[in-house]
């Protein structure tokens, strides 16, 4: 409106001008009013023709007259065509945009959050690429320019029509918004123990992805920068992503609990399903409890994107199938009775063939746990049987120990018995040993005792024979007799006469009656018969 107004302004006053300058009588004068009033009309003129913007605002220019018109399916005039302009006018004041010719819209700053990306489509430029839904990524040092500069954009710059790849960072744009439609999202934030698996729209196609096309193949994995499902997943961060040209895929990779029972679980213990119903090859159908620990590897998060989507739906719908499947099948080789008793057996082989299957799609299996086999209702009576033949089976095998105990004790018995008698026998073969050895011993005194009674009495006759020889045989006589009288303290007055004979000498009488009277003496001392007898016949 100031811009007219500088015009009508002008106009006014050069027509005033006109007007009085015509009243003059001098024609120098009435020249010179007239070329004020020229100048006066030419100042408005060219003061209609400023326009200013503020600091925090854009001037979009639309061209109402010009000699050119825009090409077919052109918006943006970039040559100064009539229509909307490419060129923006930035905070200021700006020259030669007159009224009724040009029309200047005022539009806003485009700010940018931190935590935020802009993404952009564009209203005019290039026809996108043949079999492309997205314009190629600019390049790094260019992003700026290609967004606020839309004559660069459409111009040298050769942008495409359409949705563009690249994205705007956090930060302040002044934006064309005739050519660039803007959309503020969130930042691709990957958290932690998650990873973010990346569906290229934009890219080239590899060769092996249009080989596995032809035939058929719908699960394919390409390098970063290639169409289709990137091999490598995003790590933990912040990507300042398209997330309509670049679908991510948050995947976990914490360890997972998928619960199949029929009971009530602890909230937070894991995800639960219905218990697998198993028949057995005896014809028993009963419920079995299983957990399934799980996890997917970085590495392989694409492969699972790839397979079957995502971690969720799509992972527990094929996890489902493949764990009542394989339990099912495992199942109908055994009897009920085996299964219950089996169960280490089953986790294991359950286990390795679940293991296998949830390989081909990127899942980790880390363990399979069973945990009630059936109930009263389906095992019950099967169960109870089992058990009255277990308690049969060791009352028998107590039965044996019992008798094995006995038979033990027995021959500890006959041992025992063996070793008291083997004793004995060593006592005995001891005694007699030594019965002989006291029978050398008492021999070897005797012998000795009269070796040395001969001796002794060797040397008494040797000794009364040098006596003899002496003082005579009837002496040497009576001197021992003497000695022995002495030792035993012999009475020595005659109890018997003793009368000789024959003419003998009176000095054998006497003699001959000294050893009667020793004779009765000895018979005195020597205890009588009976009296010897009397403690033998106690």
């Amino acid at each position: 409106m100031s811009s007219a107004l500088f015009l009508i302004l002008g106009v006014v006053l050069a027509g005033m001008i006109i007007a009085s300058a015509t009243q003059l009588r001098s024609p120098q004068l009435r020249i010179a009013g007239i070329g004020l009033a020229i100048l006066v009309l030419l100042a408005g003129f060219t003061l209609a023709s400023f326009r200013f913007v503020g600091e925090d605002k854009i001037g979009i220019v639309n061209k109402n007259i010009g000699f050119t018109s825009l090409p077919p399916g052109k918006i943006i005039a970039t040559s100064g065509e009539k229509g909307l302009q490419a060129k923006i006018l930035p905070p200021g004041w700006h020259p030669w945009y007159w009224p009724f010719i040009y029309d200047i819209e005022y539009g806003e700053v485009n700010e940018i959050p931190a935590g935020s990306v802009g993404i952009l489509n564009a209203a005019d430029g290039q026809p996108l690429p043949r079999d492309t839904a997205y314009a190629p990524e600019w390049e790094e040092k260019d992003e700026r320019l290609m967004a606020q500069d839309a004559e660069f954009f459409l111009g040298d710059g050769g942008g495409y029509k359409g949705p563009q790849t690249s994205v705007l960072k956090p930060g302040s744009y002044r934006i064309n918004p005739r050519l660039y439609e803007l959309e503020i999202v969130p930042v691709t934030t990957i958290e932690k123990a998650t990873v973010g698996v990346v569906k290229s729209n934009v890219g080239e196609r590899s060769s092996a992805e249009e080989d596995e096309a032809r035939i058929g193949e719908s699960r394919h994995l390409v390098s970063r920068g290639d169409r289709g499902i990137w091999r490598v997943p995003l790590l933990e961060g912040q990507y300042y992503l398209n997330t309509r040209a670049y679908e991510i895929t948050k995947v976990s990779t914490k360890k997972h609990i998928v619960l199949y029972t029929s009971q009530q679980v602890a909230r937070g213990a894991g995800d639960e399903e219905r218990e697998i119903m198993v028949r057995t090859s005896d014809g028993f159908t009963f419920p079995v409890d299983v957990r399934i620990e799980f996890e997917i590897k970085p590495e392989n998060a694409p492969l699972l994107v790839a397979t079957v989507g995502d971690d969720q739906d799509g992972l527990r719908s094929v996890m489902n199938s493949a764990v009542r499947a394989i339990f099912r099948n495992n199942a109908e080789g055994v009897k009920a009775l085996d299964y219950v008793k089996q169960r280490s057996h089953q986790e294991s082989q359950s286990l390795s063939m679940l293991k296998d299957e949830m390989d081909k799609i990127g899942v980790t299996i880390t363990g399979v746990r069973i945990g009630d086999v059936g109930n009263e209702e389906t095992l019950g009576n099967l169960l109870k049987t089992q058990t009255d033949r277990e308690i049969a089976l060791q009352e028998q095998d107590t039965f044996k120990e019992q008798q094995r105990a006995a038979e033990q004790k027995k021959q500890l018995t006959k041992t025992e018995q063996e070793a008291e008698e083997e004793k004995r026998l060593a006592t005995a073969a001891y005694a007699v040993q030594i019965a002989d050895k006291d029978k050398e011993k008492q021999i070897i005194a005797a012998e000795a005792e009269a070796e040395a009674v001969q001796i002794k009495a060797e040397a008494q006759a040797l000794a009364y024979k040098q006596i003899a020889e002496q003082i005579g045989s009837g002496n040497a006589a009576l001197v021992e007799l003497l000695k022995i009288v002495g030792e035993r303290n012999i009475s020595i007055t005659p109890r018997v006469m003793v009368v000789g004979g024959n003419g003998g000498s009176t000095k054998d009488g006497e003699t001959t009656a000294l050893i009667g009277t020793m004779l009765d003496t000895m018979m005195q001392d020597t205890p009588s018969q009976e009296t010897t007898r009397q403690p033998a016949q106690r």
